[in-house]
């Protein structure tokens, strides 16, 4: 990104401009490139006062405000056309407490950089998704997750933010204010800007993984027995063969992976030292962080809907079907993990221990057709959406989906009563 130092620079015509390192007119791009705006100001800021001195600017020119991260979100989050805050230089892990089993960290901050720094104090995050490039803000934002039954989101870990408000304010919101930090969990970056997060982490751990190769008639026999007993367990069920290659997954040597699943489990181990770690494909040994990233690289698009747990079978062979009979182009594994159910407000998870199914495409396809008529198969099972994901929510399914969605947007009106952090996007959910 092309940057400028605005203390030196002419201001655009008619317009004051804040005192942070800023470009105009630089078009930005989601991962996945199904995304894209050119906002007027991309601001980088370096401190929390050049965050806050960019939000007082954009708040005097009536300019909307919009976050980003890593750009990992297929959903229209992050488009605007006012001011982009890209936060990837207010980043580092500003303080852990081994006793409290807690961790702070800069909301630039990616979920790879918590890993060695959280070791060395004795500490490790719970759990992790498969991708850890994302900053931590982001994730907090769109309720990011990994798998097992008894594990909960990034969200569900928040347990202090500060951020920069509506009013042009720096405020902190703590366990001593749970009516806003359960808003504050899950807020699509609503409420402000994130400038630092706390989050409860576990003691450090070592997982042993273990991969392989069933049929789905094996998969689905084992079902509720593989969810219970392990600590982490998901799945890749493969349509066809090649599928797995898609995501760059090991397939099963001298297997045909068609309707076959590559399953996941991880459990915590006891080592004596670290000369037992192993990394051995498909049975590594090694400390929680480095198992848990995928290694996902190559652009995709996503849907990945959320239905309660006693319906994830179903809801998992329905979609099966439907690839096989109305979709059969559609060659990508389809992925399914299980989350605990959490408290915040706009969680995906509120209320509800989830089974998780992800739908992916290709980039440059026309993923519409599948992915609406998934959504339309998927509405018996009244499934919520990743935010971060592409979805078909409304503001009239939220209100029936998201008992506290009026607290929730309450509380948004409380910290941006003129709606300087909605795009159009978020404005049709939550506005």
């Amino acid at each position: 990104m092309t940057t400028t130092n605005l203390r030196n620079s002419a201001p655009l015509a008619g317009a004051a401009v804040p005192p942070v390192p800023f470009g105009t007119d630089v078009p930005w791009t989601n991962w996945g490139r199904n995304q894209c705006a050119t906002p007027a100001f991309t601001v980088r800021p370096q401190t929390e006062q050049e965050a806050l001195d960019a939000v007082r600017f954009a708040i005097k020119e009536g300019l909307p405000v919009r976050a980003v991260g890593s750009g990992h979100s297929s959903s229209p989050l992050v488009q605007t056309g006012g001011v982009l805050m890209e936060m990837s230089a207010m980043t580092g892990i500003t303080g852990t407490d081994k006793g409290g089993r807690r961790a702070r960290a800069l909301a630039g901050t990616t979920i790879s950089a918590f890993g060695d720094p959280l070791w060395e104090q004795g500490l490790a995050l719970g759990n992790q998704g498969d991708i850890d490039k994302q900053q931590i803000a982001g994730a907090l934002s769109t309720s990011t997750h990994g798998s097992g039954k008894d594990l909960g989101s990034f969200s569900s870990s928040l347990r202090w933010v500060r951020l920069i408000n509506g009013h042009g304010e720096i405020v902190e919101i703590g366990e001593g204010q749970l009516r806003e930090l359960r808003a504050a969990q899950v807020a699509l970056g609503t409420l402000g800007i994130f400038l630092e997060v706390e989050l409860a982490v576990e003691d450090s751990y070592y997982l042993q993984e273990q991969i392989t190769y069933p049929s789905w008639a094996k998969t689905a026999a084992t079902w509720n027995a593989d969810i219970a007993n392990n600590r982490h367990y998901s799945l890749l069920w493969c349509p066809g063969e090649g599928s797995a290659e898609l995501l760059d997954l090991p397939g099963s040597p001298g297997q045909n992976m068609t309707n076959h699943s590559y399953t996941k489990r991880y459990n915590i181990v006891q080592i004596q030292d670290e000369s037992e770690i192993s990394r051995t494909e498909g049975s590594r040994l090694d400390r929680s962080y480095r198992i848990y990233p995928g290694g996902f690289t190559t652009p995709f698009h996503e849907l990945e809907y959320f239905v309660p747990t006693e319906h994830g079978l179903a809801a998992t062979e329905a979609i099966q079907e439907l690839i096989r009979t109305r979709h059969p182009d559609q060659k990508y594994p389809v992925e399914v993990r299980w989350v605990n159910a959490d408290d915040g407000y706009m969680s995906q998870f509120q209320g509800r221990d989830t089974t998780v199914i992800t739908l992916t495409t290709e980039p440059g396809t026309d993923y519409w057709p599948f992915f609406r008529d998934a959504d339309a198969l998927l509405q018996d099972f009244e499934p919520r959406a990743h935010w971060g994901k592409i979805h078909f929510m409304t503001r009239s399914r939220l209100e029936r989906l998201y008992p506290e969605l009026d607290t929730f947007i309450q509380i948004r009106r409380e910290f941006d009563p003129r709606g300087v952090f909605l795009n159009d996007h978020t404005r049709a959910l939550v506005g």
